[in-house]
């Protein structure tokens, strides 16, 4: 059985609060642009986040992408679960962050995000790679473009 990825580096000594989340590649123009979100503090991720009480894994892609893009998704192919650790500045809080990777098949816009802070970017999948911050989303992304 193959393990899973593992990024970052869990420093001995430190208490982590464990983080799942849920992330999704949405593509168009034929697989020549992805979407990535900017956080408030510049940093890029793929849209998704924190799987909250008692949440399915689609319950919370549907509920992340209306808040952050303001679609409606079909999701297509799981990539794959990747871990990583994280040091928060912004929290003061070490993160153990697994991590569940999504492929979207079909997407429509049907509102504006509820999410004000962020900014959204549609950029090439090579540009994406360098602009990504979390090595679990640059492992992810990089399944996809070789699929």
């Amino acid at each position: 059985m193959k393990s899973e990825p593992v990024f970052g580096k869990k420093e001995h000594g430190r208490q982590y609060k464990k983080r799942v989340g849920v992330y999704v590649v949405i593509s168009r123009n034929q697989k020549q642009e992805v979407i990535l979100v900017q956080a408030p503090n510049g940093a890029y991720f793929l849209p998704g986040g924190e799987i909250e009480a008692n949440e399915t894994h689609l319950e919370t892609i549907r509920r992340e992408m209306l808040e952050e893009v303001g679609f409606e998704v079909f999701v297509g192919e799981f990539l794959g679960t990747a871990v990583e650790y994280f040091y928060s500045s912004h929290r003061d809080i070490y993160y153990e962050h697994p991590g569940f990777f999504y492929v979207v098949d079909h997407w429509s816009k049907i509102a504006e995000p509820t999410e004000k802070t962020n900014h959204l970017l549609w950029t090439t999948p090579e540009d994406a790679m360098l602009l990504l911050k979390r090595g679990s989303h640059r492992w992810a992304l990089q399944k996809w473009m070789n699929e």
